[in-house]
């Protein structure tokens, strides 16, 4: 796996001022509970769920030349994905379409099960969308991370449809031919994932509005500082930062002077 794990770097350099960090998020709170009034005319679509996650937009002055396949991956204090006490829902595509297939659908099985990887479904190509059809119609589950190989990330968005978009789920390489999926897996489930379009602007998942407001604003802190060390310009190329929910506007919490 490819990816690229952000330090960031010590707090006494940091540009941010965390008092606009935790004014936007009291905002949102706010917001967030007057939508999600059974009595708003204008509820949430997704008001049952108590883990809507607070997103960090990041608008950069210009798109950095780098690797736009591949995440960074930024350790958080407070990982969104648990996985030990409520372990998430993970997929595995594997391409069984490709001539030179190597790792078919049972042996991955057999190496997950062996190793203890928390990978819950493992699904073949030529079969994605009736397999997830049944998982997400007869299980009742939705995965939170698609995992696959490098050349089958350009098609699956497509193949995954406008609902994998909206909800703004992962799509991440895992390296198969590594004998470290454990360790794959396990790096990105403790991260942020920062997928840098061709574009200034991306949107990464910072945290959930079920955690404390402290846990929220360490993990937003963690990665405007891991984007802003990770990025080519350091912070000499950020733009802007804001906050917002799904549905919600996004609030500003650092603008370049």
């Amino acid at each position: 796996m490819t990816t690229t794990t952000a330090h960031p770097p010590p707090l006494y350099h940091s540009k941010i001022d965390a008092k606009n960090v935790n004014r936007a998020l009291k905002s949102l709170q706010k917001w967030w509970e007057s939508k999600s009034n059974p009595q708003n005319s204008e509820p949430l679509e997704n008001n049952n769920n108590n883990d809507s996650y607070v997103y960090l937009v990041v608008t950069l002055k210009k798109p950095p030349q780098i690797d736009r396949t591949n995440p960074l991956t930024i350790p958080l204090p407070h990982p969104l994905l648990n996985l030990t006490e409520s372990p998430p829902d993970l997929c595995l595509i594997i391409d069984d379409k490709h001539k030179n297939k190597k790792i078919t659908k049972e042996t991955a099985l057999k190496k997950i099960e062996s190793e203890n990887i928390p990978i819950t479904t493992v699904i073949k190509l030529s079969k994605l969308k009736t397999e997830l059809k049944k998982v997400e119609v007869e299980e009742g589950r939705r995965h939170e991370v698609y995992f696959a190989e490098r050349r089958l990330l350009p098609v699956l968005p497509k193949l995954l449809g406008k609902e994998f978009v909206r909800k703004k789920k992962s799509l991440v390489e895992i390296n198969l031919r590594s004998g470290n999926w454990k360790e794959q897996v396990e790096r990105v489930c403790e991260s942020a994932l920062v997928f840098v379009g061709t574009g200034t602007c991306s949107v990464v998942k910072v945290a959930k509005l079920s955690m404390g407001r402290k846990e929220v604003a360490e993990n937003v802190v963690a990665v405007m500082e891991g984007i802003a060390g990770s990025i080519p310009g350091k912070w000499r190329n950020v733009k802007l930062f804001h906050l917002k929910l799904l549905e919600s506007l996004a609030l500003p919490v650092y603008e370049s002077v």
